[in-house]
This record gives C-alpha cells, sequence and structure tokens, in this order.
C-alpha cells in the first residue's frame, strides 16, 4: 500500500449561522464519522478544516472546504494533490434537492447535477470520474427558492431523521474504505428501512 491517503469531503458553508442548514449535511456527516472514529480537525490546509488519522488500518483525511460550497474545489484540489490522491481516492459528501429526503445514492462518477459546490470540484481536478454520496434533502415545499430551502436549518420533525441519514452515509463510507464502491453502492442505495 502506497502512502496516500483516502480524501473524504463533506461540502458545507463554514461559520454557526449556517451550522445546522440543510447545505451543510456533508460536514455533518463527516463530522459524525471523525467523531465516531476519534479523528479530531485540527489541521487548517488549503482553505479547508481537516482530520488525519485511520479508519480500518485505512489512511484518511476528512476535509471540510472553509470556502464557502460554491468555491469547495479550491480546497478539495489542493489536499488530493498534497497527499497524492487520485479522484478515486476521493469521496464527497453533498447535499441533494433531487433525492427525497432521508435517501441516500452513491455513484462511481456523474456530473455535477447542478450543485455548485460540485461543479467546483469537477473544474478544479479535471475530472467527473470520482465517488460521491449524495444526501437527500427533498424539494422546497411550494414555490419556495431552492437557494432558501438549502439555507434553512432542519426543523425539528426533522432531526430524528437526519441522524439516522447521518448514520447510514457513515456506515456507507466505511464499507467504501474497507470493500470498495460496488458494496458501498448497494448499501448506500437500498431503500431506507
Amino acid at each position: 500500500m502506497d502512502d496516500n491517503r483516502r480524501v473524504i469531503a463533506g461540502l458545507g458553508n463554514p461559520g454557526r449561522q449556517y451550522e445546522r442548514n440543510r447545505h451543510n449535511i456533508g460536514f455533518m456527516a463527516v463530522d459524525e464519522l471523525a467523531r465516531k472514529h476519534g479523528l479530531t480537525f485540527d489541521k487548517m490546509m488549503s482553505k479547508g478544516m481537516v482530520a488525519l488519522g485511520e479508519i480500518a488500518r485505512i489512511k484518511v483525511a476528512l476535509v471540510k472546504p472553509q470556502t464557502f460550497m460554491n468555491a469547495s474545489g479550491q480546497c478539495v484540489g489542493p489536499v488530493l494533490k498534497f497527499y497524492k490522491s487520485t479522484a478515486e481516492d476521493l469521496l464527497v459528501l453533498y447535499d441533494e434537492l433531487d433525492l427525497p429526503a432521508g435517501q441516500l445514492r452513491m455513484r462511481k462518477s456523474g456530473s455535477a447535477g447542478g450543485h455548485n459546490g460540485m461543479k467546483s470540484i469537477i473544474q478544479t481536478i479535471g475530472t467527473q470520474e470520482f465517488p460521491r454520496l449524495r444526501m437527500g434533502i427533498g424539494r422546497p415545499p411550494g414555490r419556495m427558492d431552492p437557494a432558501a430551502y438549502v439555507l434553512q436549518n432542519f426543523d425539528a420533525g426533522e432531526r430524528a431523521d437526519v441522524v439516522e441519514l447521518i448514520d447510514r452515509a457513515v456506515a456507507a463510507v466505511e464499507i467504501w474504505l474497507t470493500a470498495g464502491i460496488e458494496p458501498a453502492m448497494n448499501r448506500a442505495n437500498a431503500a431506507p428501512k
């Protein structure tokens, strides 16, 4: 095994006012992954908070870009390069409007699908051939602007579902690390119980 690390990036916006926003579910998921495995975001690197360590004896760098969502690539690209990691070593976790709340969708590659954080990463690293885990937050109610919706906090009634979604996302990341993308996709893409 060479020296590179698996880079797991959760997307969100920095700052306390965004902490519980729907748009920040990627941050919430990597925070939980770090907590579960005793890793801390104690390193600032390439405009991001980084937690280094091992999960299941695999070297990882967990990343929370502090650039604001639309410039996520400015952090993720340099971190990938620094650890001599390839696009296949990268897994990005982020919110998805087009998935019903509580659903996960893991894929090996694909377009940004209108997500500006992903657009930024694809532009920066020059490929869309990297794994991603989309976390469903559902569509906004009525005629609400999607941009306003993603910047709202999850409401009290959604909290239990969000915790459960994050737990399932963490389990999918662990499977990706230990068994690879196919078993992780099978787990993540199964309908929630």
